[in-house]
């Protein structure tokens, strides 16, 4: 009766072990294709601050097109030094809005729109952006309530116009802030010069690459915006199941970016 029970108890051993096993490829096969797909294709990304607002608010969860401009280190997750430039290499368009590693780390992430291309020549003057000496076409909007940190505050809106006809609204807060008026910018060859829409409170290459972006090298950019698939209030929490519901927006749900 023993010998039975041994006996019995092998084929039962052996079919829980091939049934993990069996769970095991199926998890590595799956991850497999995802990291495939996100490599080559498509990822997400998380909006975490204002800097692109009107366009993008914090809690914007959007999928961004790998294949849009080809492929450098950066396509692939934490960016290993397998070769130098970009495979397949398509230039973006003025106006496309970016997500690239900052030059400086070649880690962070940073997402902002794309304004100078090679050879322009980009400068602020007392707000107003001027591209290659003529002044970028801008119209007023109506000013709307922003909360910005500090309660609401009226902040002006502006609907700039660039040349290849990419038309997006502008934030400004103030007149007079620091980046407000600049130098003039000369993009080098195989650089870009980006800008967050919210232009008092964006990081961006108008500041210098030790302390902000400078000019981001071709080599740095990771995929084009394409849509807003879901999106939340910053007080939702992952902790907090209820304001998954509450705090989402769902006006903004498969909003496709312009």
């Amino acid at each position: 009766m023993a010998d039975q029970a041994q006996t019995s108890a092998a084929p039962e051993k052996s079919g829980a072990m091939n049934e993990f096993v069996e769970i095991v490829k199926t998890v590595a096969y799956a991850l497999l294709i995802a990291l495939f797909l996100r490599v080559l294709f498509f990822q997400p990304f998380t909006i975490p601050s204002a800097s692109m607002e009107p366009t993008l608010l914090e809690g914007d969860y959007i999928i961004v097109s790998k294949f849009s401009y080809g492929y450098s280190r950066h396509s692939i997750p934490f960016s290993p030094p397998l070769f130098n430039g970009r495979i397949m290499e398509r230039a973006p368009n003025r106006g496309d809005i970016i997500v690239f590693k900052l030059p400086r780390d070649g880690r962070t992430d940073y997402i902002k729109r794309l304004v100078g291309l090679p050879g322009d020549r980009i400068q602020m003057r007392d707000g107003k952006l001027f591209l290659n000496e003529k002044m970028v076409p801008r119209q007023a909007l109506q000013p709307v309530m922003v909360d910005a940190g500090r309660g609401l505050t009226s902040v002006e809106r502006f609907k700039e116009t660039f040349p290849n006809g990419k038309e997006f609204v502008t934030y400004d807060f103030e007149p007079d802030e620091e980046v407000d008026s600049t130098e003039v910018f000369v993009v080098p060859e195989g650089h870009y010069f980006f800008m967050g829409d919210n232009r008092d409170n964006s990081l961006d290459s108008r500041v210098p690459a030790e302390i902000g972006v400078g000019f981001v090298p071709a080599e740095n950019l990771v995929g084009k915006a394409q849509i807003v698939m879901l999106s939340w209030n910053k007080e939702a929490s992952i902790f907090k199941p209820w304001t998954w519901v509450l705090d989402a927006r769902p006006s903004r749900f498969f909003q496709v970016l312009k």
